[in-house]
């Protein structure tokens, strides 16, 4: 069974930085890719970035290009990590934000954290 524990959400000023994290794992967890993505009120989820575990290419959503950024951390063979680095953050940019792991043709998914930006 996969798991995935996100922490780092919060309330932050329209300009500010904040970064999430997030933990996958499993017995022998060796995930395709990892990634965010978020789910604003009234809105679809929708992809914020992710990273391909082996390649570690990245691809991120036009709306966050040159101001979120990505990371991945083979820690052990059942645990995996994936952080997301959020610079200049924009009223928009306020959602649920959750973690995704595709693993073994099936995806997971973590139990969000919010993210408000607000002055």
């Amino acid at each position: 069974q996969v798991q995935l524990v996100e922490s780092g959400g919060g309330l932050v000023q329209p300009g500010g930085s904040l970064t999430l994290s997030c933990v996958g794992s499993a017995s022998n967890f060796n995930p395709f890719f990892m990634g965010w993505y978020r789910q604003a009120p009234g809105k679809e989820r929708e992809l914020v970035a992710k990273i391909f575990t082996i390649s570690e290419n990245t691809d991120y959503a036009d709306s966050v290009k040159g101001r979120f950024f990505i990371s991945f951390t083979s820690k052990r063979i059942t645990e995996k990590s994936v952080a997301l680095q959020m610079n200049n953050l924009k009223p928009e940019d306020t959602a649920v934000y959750y973690c995704g792991a595709n693993y073994a043709v099936r995806d997971y998914w973590g139990q969000g954290t919010q993210v408000t930006v607000s002055s």
